[in-house]
């Protein structure tokens, strides 16, 4: 037992180690947490918040102010011209769609310049799916540039830039699927300065998804014109139900406004459904969440590490730009054992086994668990990933560090076959 719940010896005397060994990363996360809490804390007092801010709207929303409000504290807090912050934008990856979709035309061309994005939105783009409603199919041109170990390819970007105009160059912050590092706001910056020293006019989105809060600075910030996320991951902390955000450039957010809803009707539409209480406190409550999430992986990835799984990344003593922490185990059988670990370790549906099998939007077929009071919410304790080579575990959350801490000792019990 460890402190009243079922676990093993052996993982408990892991734990007291790895606890020990990231006492200085889990100070360096603290203060990040500090410093954006001062931010969203700031937006708050001088966009002058009020109870009134929380009034349900019904109908068109034509008069919502509260969520005008928000609006306004996202964009103070992300250095952003404007946002659009919407119960009806129901994912990250709806976002994203929108996003694209209200900054591209037919023939335009969108240019990722770190490589394939991930699944879901491959089939948004046109890249596999077969959609009839896809990007590609209705004639936006579509092209990527490999990132170069890992890192942006910065002659490469340049030279295409250089070449024609390409509206929209898109960055994906967090890895995804992939096996690479996820990209720092610091390595943002540099691919965004040398896209805008030759081709000033392109558009420059961020899929911010999963890296919000976990740096001092935005996408924004380094000259990004629009970053995209959801309030089902970082943002909501828990307390927000659904919804997904743009941050970036009046005009730019005018454009996807008016494809999420009609044209020269853009932000003035869309009630809040009385969500507005629980977005306001999930975005003050993020900063804190997403340190304990941060904690949550640090802890996981030593705890992984002291048990014999060396193939983790990030490390858990490395600079961290996402809640995201992976582990290959070479292993299906193992990779199963992790995720009904985590299941096991869940507050909701604990009892419940994840078995593989086929996701939309997904090549391969995938496990997830997530015993979460959101369906779908990554900033609770969950863990997914594909049955193929390397059996590459993708674990994120933990709304507090103590049910994360918990959660992932259960994991690596299970996996063992000692709890």
């Amino acid at each position: 037992m460890y402190y009243g719940y079922k676990i093993s010896d052996y993982t408990a005397d892991l734990a007291r180690r790895a606890e020990a060994d990231c006492k200085e990363i889990f100070a360096k996360i603290e203060e990040n947490a500090l410093i954006c809490s001062a931010k969203v804390l700031t937006a708050f007092q001088e966009c002058r918040v009020s109870t009134a801010d929380f009034i349900e709207v019904t109908g068109y929303g034509f008069t919502d102010s509260g969520r005008d409000k928000l609006e306004e504290v996202y964009a103070h807090v992300f250095g952003a011209e404007d946002a659009l912050v919407r119960p009806q934008l129901m994912s990250g990856t709806h976002a994203l769609w929108v996003t694209l979709g209200g900054l591209l035309k037919p023939s335009d061309t969108l240019v990722y310049v770190t490589g394939t994005p991930y699944d879901t939105l491959q089939t948004v783009i046109g890249i596999t799916g077969g959609s009839r409603n896809s990007l590609m199919s209705y004639g936006v041109k579509y092209e990527e540039i490999d990132l170069k170990d890992g890192k942006f390819d910065i002659e490469a970007i340049k030279a295409r830039f250089a070449k024609s105009f390409i509206k929209v160059a898109a960055i994906q912050r967090s890895r995804g699927y992939a096996q690479r590092k996820s990209l720092t706001i610091d390595e943002i910056g540099e691919a965004v300065k040398a896209i805008k020293e030759v081709s000033p006019e392109t558009v420059i989105m961020v899929d911010n998804c999963y890296g919000e809060f976990t740096e001092d600075r935005e996408p924004c910030e380094v000259g990004a014109d629009v970053f995209v996320g959801s309030m089902m991951k970082n943002l909501g902390a828990g307390f927000a139900v659904s919804g997904a955000y743009c941050v970036g450039k009046k005009a730019v957010i005018e454009d996807i406004a008016e494809r999420l809803t009609a044209p020269c009707i853009g932000k003035e539409l869309g009630a809040n459904f009385n969500q507005l209480a629980s977005f306001f406190k999930g975005f003050f409550m993020a900063p804190a969440c997403v340190a304990s999430t941060l904690k949550s992986m640090a802890f996981a990835a030593r705890m992984l590490e002291l048990a014999g799984f060396a193939e983790v990344s990030p490390r858990y003593d490395e600079k961290r730009t996402d809640i995201v922490q992976t582990v290959n185990l070479h292993s299906a059988d193992k990779l199963i054992k992790f995720c009904k670990g985590i299941q096991m370790g869940s507050p909701v549906e604990a009892y419940c086994i994840p078995e593989p099998g086929d996701m939309p939007g997904y090549e391969h077929p995938e496990i997830m668990a997530a015993g979460t009071f959101i369906t779908g919410a990554t900033n609770e304790l969950s863990c997914d990933g594909p049955i193929l080579p390397p059996y590459t575990a993708y674990m994120q959350g933990g709304l507090t560090y103590e049910y994360g801490k918990l959660g992932v000792m259960k994991a690596i019990d299970t996996m063992l076959d000692l709890g």
